[in-house]
């Protein structure tokens, strides 16, 4: 497996983590990612431990903190040598303040993850969303202080904005308080949004991307195809619920190439859309999901290899989006 450091920090990940997204499954929402047990879950962990995979993402609000609660119990006699990430923000509750990044939420929400994960620690705090009804330093004050106090060690962010995250970043320079070091961003060979503004900032700043939904929630599994009547999976049951819409067209077109470079290098469908993401310089992580054993061991065949330059440019040219203003000025 091939190591890399989590952004500016001096944290060595592998370049792939596993996300539990679909452990538990235990509300609407989530049941369509996938139902994943304890046991199944450990399995799936012992699979990823044995490759060379020691980290792991989850949030509290994925299944209301019972992914949360399947990780730490399948993790429990491999905590010591394994990473973990987990995130808060979101909405946890019925009371006006069980949700958002104040210092009364995110006290209350550390203690549920430790408590739910069975650990003394969290490598990696992320906060799930912006909260623009709490200022920025009282958030960063609260993180500061738990890494202060070793409950947390790294923090990060995820689903900022390109401005939010420069003003949480320069606030934590001019406060001399512990900065975020990843954020954590939707990017796939369909949804590449992120290039426009967050990867210049995060190269600047000298961030690291942890990639979730690699696979363009679902659609770049090889069960869409030009033609072919969508197969049983995530898809057909719903799971792309909420996901970003995309035109037929371009999603067709962009597999067409997959499929074609699928064929030259012998690897299927996701493994090239990972690997493509895996060769952009600003990506610390991509985080793989996996229903079942066979998907996971599938998924890890990801790294090893390398796509060609060539390869490369044609999987951007398919893909690629019009800049959105101002990026396009002077670009034509």
């Amino acid at each position: 497996m091939e190591y890399r450091n989590l952004g500016k920090s001096g944290l060595s990940v592998p370049a792939l983590s596993f996300g539990t997204a679909t452990f538990g499954g235990t509300n609407e929402f989530f049941r369509r990612w996938g139902q994943t047990d304890v046991d199944e879950a450990t399995r799936l962990i012992d699979i990823c431990l044995e490759r060379g995979i020691n980290f792991f993402d989850t949030a509290d609000v994925y299944s209301t903190g019972d992914s949360e609660r399947i990780l730490g119990k399948a993790l429990k006699r491999n905590r010591s040598e394994s990473i973990i990430s987990t995130k808060a923000t979101f909405q946890m509750g019925e009371h006006p303040n069980d949700k958002g990044s104040s210092r009364h939420h995110l006290m209350r929400a550390l203690e549920g993850s430790l408590t739910r994960l069975d650990t003394d620690y969290i490598d990696l705090y992320i906060m799930h969303g912006f909260d623009q009804t709490t200022p920025i330093e009282e958030t960063l004050r609260t993180l500061d202080n738990m890494v202060r106090s070793g409950k947390v060690r790294y923090i990060g962010c995820s689903n900022f904005a390109a401005w939010q995250l420069m003003k949480a970043l320069s606030t934590a320079e001019r406060m001399n308080l512990e900065k975020y070091v990843v954020y954590q961003g939707y990017y796939s060979l369909i949804g590449r949004d992120y290039e426009q503004e967050l990867m210049p900032l995060l190269r600047d700043q000298h961030m690291g991307l942890m990639a979730w939904s690699p696979l363009g929630w679902g659609r770049l599994t090889g069960k869409i195809k030009r033609g072919m009547e969508i197969k049983a999976g995530r898809i057909k049951s719903g799971g792309d619920v909420g996901s970003p819409p995309i035109e037929e067209k371009y999603l067709l077109d962009v597999v067409d190439v997959l499929t074609e470079i699928s064929r030259e290098t012998d690897r299927s469908i996701p493994q090239v859309a990972i690997n493509w993401l895996l060769r952009n310089t600003t990506v610390s992580n991509v985080v793989i999901g996996a229903r079942n054993e066979a998907q996971l061991l599938a998924n890890i065949d990801s790294v090893g290899w390398s796509l060609s330059s060539s390869q490369l440019d044609r999987l951007d040219e398919a893909s690629k989006r019009e800049p959105i203003y101002p990026h396009w000025v002077g670009s034509r």
